[in-house]
Formats: C-alpha cells, structure tokens, sequence
C-alpha cells in the first residue's frame, strides 16, 4: 500500500472565515466550495501539493455530534515554507495569535506557531540557515 495524499480536514465554525484566513495568511487559493455560493458548508483551499478542507461545524454535528463538538486544537499543522519571515509577517498583519515566537530549534528548524480564528495550532518552519 502507498499513502498518495493526507488532507486535513478541519471542522470550523464559519467556512467562510477560514477561506479568507488561510487564502491571506498561507497564500493558498480556493479550490471547492460546496455549494458554489456562500454561505457555505464545505470548502477547500490548496496550491497543488498542499489541500486543506473546511467544513461547518453544525452540518458535522448533524452527522457526527461527538466530531463537531470541540473544534480547534485537536489538530496542528506543520508546513515547512520557503520564507518564514514573509508569513510572519502576514500572520503579525491579520493579528493572529502568535502562541510561539520564532526559534531556532536544535534539529535544524526556524519556527514559529500562531492560531487560526478557530484555534487550531499552524507551526511555520524553514531550514535554519
């Protein structure tokens, strides 16, 4: 067996919200929105090898009340990029919470974390120069 691709698929509390977050923080672009107008239920971004899903928390809890009932840091994201510093600067614009400083790590990482309006945890990381 070979794993192809891993989406994570998040359960927010406005579609919408996130589309904006993720398009202006990460850059990424909207893909698929279900329906085609808002407000929608489900929605996703992506660049070609990266995929996020969004989908609206009470139309999980209708399906999967035990899955809809705590969003936000069940999940974190670890997206290693090409300049920290130009997301860190996007994330310091929006206001985003900011819940680890940029450090070097001792495994050869620069990082920094911040929290999207539903407080899922994205940690950001470059090659340490």
């Amino acid at each position: 067996m070979q794993i192809k691709k891993l989406t994570p698929n998040l359960v927010v509390r406005n579609v919408e919200a996130s589309l904006k977050f993720y398009r202006e923080i990460l850059g990424l672009e909207k893909a698929i929105t279900v329906p085609d107008q808002s407000p929608y239920v489900f929605a996703s971004v992506s660049n070609g090898s990266v995929e996020i899903f969004f989908n609206d928390q009470k139309t999980v809890a209708a399906e999967f009340p035990k899955l809809a009932a705590t969003i936000g840091g069940s999940l974190t994201l670890y997206i290693e990029v090409d300049s920290l510093q130009a997301v860190l600067d996007r994330v310091q614009k929006a206001g985003a919470k900011i819940s680890m400083p940029a450090t070097d790590q001792f495994y050869g990482m620069k990082e920094f974390a911040f929290e999207d309006g539903d407080g899922y945890t994205i940690t950001i990381a470059q090659k340490a120069a």
